[in-house]
């Protein structure tokens, strides 16, 4: 007995399918900030922040092409990778947003000793190099080095993001010991 495929669904239900998979898949959030040619600050929150290796430490991550942040981000020798608490889910809204004002009050950020902005009230916090930049449709993938951690508390409640939404990880939400 031979089995039928179904024929590919049109690339616009494609589209909406994949949006509905992925927009159920959980992920990190982070914010990512580099500095421009003109010293000027620049960043933006993602939730495609993933591991790659851990020695050395490889980090990757996306960005729409087209985003005001991501030819500042690629130019960028360095950039510091912010990794949200769900105390942080303000700032991550705030970078989120299209023209938010997101360096406009000097008292919520700094300039770190290698020239990157540090947005303050974030526990944990690497700087990274860039290895590669990758275009993929409308997207530029990002592969980066760890060189440092500025700040490693891993004292927070994680913030993901889920079904167009953020949400908070903690112990309610731990499923080791969930039988079948």
């Amino acid at each position: 007995m031979t089995e039928t495929i179904a024929a590919p669904a049109p690339l616009a239900d494609t589209t909406e399918q994949f949006k509905l998979a992925f927009g159920h898949q959980p992920a990190g959030v982070a914010i990512i900030t580099a500095t421009d040619e003109n010293g000027d600050p620049a960043g933006f929150t993602a939730s495609s922040l993933t591991s790659v290796a851990a020695e050395p430490p490889i980090i990757a991550f996306s960005l729409k092409a087209n985003s005001g942040s991501a030819a500042k981000i690629a130019a960028a020798s360095s950039f510091l990778v912010h990794m949200l608490d769900a105390e942080n889910v303000t700032l991550a809204k705030n970078f989120a947003t299209h023209d938010y004002p997101r360096f406009d009050d000097p008292s919520t950020w700094e300039f770190v000793h290698s020239g990157e902005p540090l947005v303050h009230g974030v526990r944990r916090v690497l700087r990274a190099t860039p290895l590669s930049r990758v275009e993929a449709g409308p997207a530029l993938v990002f592969t980066a080095q760890v060189e440092e951690f500025i700040r490693n508390d891993c004292e927070g409640t994680p913030l993901v993001y889920h079904s167009r939404n953020f949400h908070a990880l903690g112990d309610h939400s731990n499923v080791n010991n969930y039988s079948i």
